[in-house]
């Protein structure tokens, strides 16, 4: 057990007037070196020790971006969130950061790098859910879903068919080669599976892109991984068009759970920022409830929406309306 304080970024994103950074400070975590193997016992043992660790409540961090210093504090499960402006115009692409947590009189306690991504100013950014709609994650079972994440690496774990090819093709709508559209992750998964997931996604050559997760859970609560409110994963999507009012947003989700719920909602709000819906068709038992949710955004809010069985239809349907 790695008893020592540790601090751990995640990849922000923003604009010149509007950067944030997500991370967590932990009082100890358990070491993990992720071993690709076919192992049962292997993968679960790694999965298990994404969730033993403690928080660092309240704790100051300081963040340094080029020449600037920005402060403030972890809440009571670690969680940080720093948002801030920058002094000088900010270039497309990734830019470091590093954040320190505080002790006493300012005491270093620990400090780790981060990156900040800085989309190109383009027409279109993607807001993408992941279990059930990029990664096959039997979301609405709890215990095939668990089973899923145990028995599984990273590397085995197993993705739509097509998924890849689609979202590279949107990355490039557009758009040049050297100025790809941004993408968002955003899951009901807890922070504990960033890196998890990171290595899904880049394994399987998918965007890359800023991850937006669940509150981090202890090992206690592994059971109820993957569960959250309506309301959290609104307000996680609401951020990303609230840093970006100048682009145009294409949701993709699935209708396991609440996804066509939650994108209609937003669009009806904001039509005029949101170009288009798709929404994986993983369950038929909800495919007449989400039908008429998304009929009834495109025919009052003029948003172009789908409901699809593969990836392929989607594509035929993004190259339908011009997107691709």
């Amino acid at each position: 057990m790695n008893k020592s304080v540790s601090v751990k970024v995640y990849h922000g994103y923003g604009h010149t007037q509007n950067l944030v950074v997500y991370g967590h400070v932990f009082r100890f975590r358990a070491k993990t070196n992720q071993h690709y193997s076919n192992n049962l016992f292997v993968n679960m043992l790694h999965v298990l020790k994404l969730f033993v660790l403690k928080p660092y409540p309240y704790v100051k961090v300081r963040l340094r971006f080029y020449d600037q210093t920005i402060y403030g504090h972890t809440e009571y499960d670690g969680f940080f969130k720093l948002e801030w402006k920058a002094e000088k115009n900010v270039a497309a692409g990734w830019h470091k950061v590093v954040v320190e947590a505080l002790g006493q009189n300012d005491m270093v306690l620990a400090a780790n790098n981060g990156l900040v991504y800085v989309p190109h100013i383009t027409q279109y950014a993607f807001i993408s859910d992941i279990d059930d709609t990029i990664m096959v994650s039997h979301s609405a079972s709890f215990l095939r879903r668990l089973r899923e994440l145990l028995i599984k690496n990273p590397r085995t774990r197993k993705t739509f068919s097509e998924a890849q090819q689609h979202y590279n093709l949107l990355a490039l709508s557009h758009t040049e080669e050297e100025q790809p559209n941004p993408f968002f992750y955003v899951s009901s998964s807890e922070w504990n599976l960033y890196d998890y997931l990171v290595e899904t996604f880049r394994f399987n050559n998918l965007p890359e892109g800023a991850f937006l997760l669940n509150q981090i859970k202890r090992w206690k609560d592994l059971i109820k991984t993957g569960k959250t409110g309506h309301e959290g994963k609104l307000m996680r999507v609401m951020r990303i068009l609230d840093a970006f009012p100048n682009q145009r947003f294409v949701f993709f989700g699935d209708n396991s759970q609440q996804d066509p719920a939650i994108y209609t909602t937003i669009a009806k709000k904001y039509p005029k920022n949101i170009a288009a819906i798709y929404i994986r068709n993983v369950r038929r038992e909800n495919e007449a409830e989400a039908l008429v949710l998304l009929n009834e955004v495109e025919s009052a809010q003029q948003v172009k929406t789908c409901l699809y069985d593969s990836s392929e239809a989607a594509i035929i349907h993004s190259k339908k309306i011009g997107l691709i």
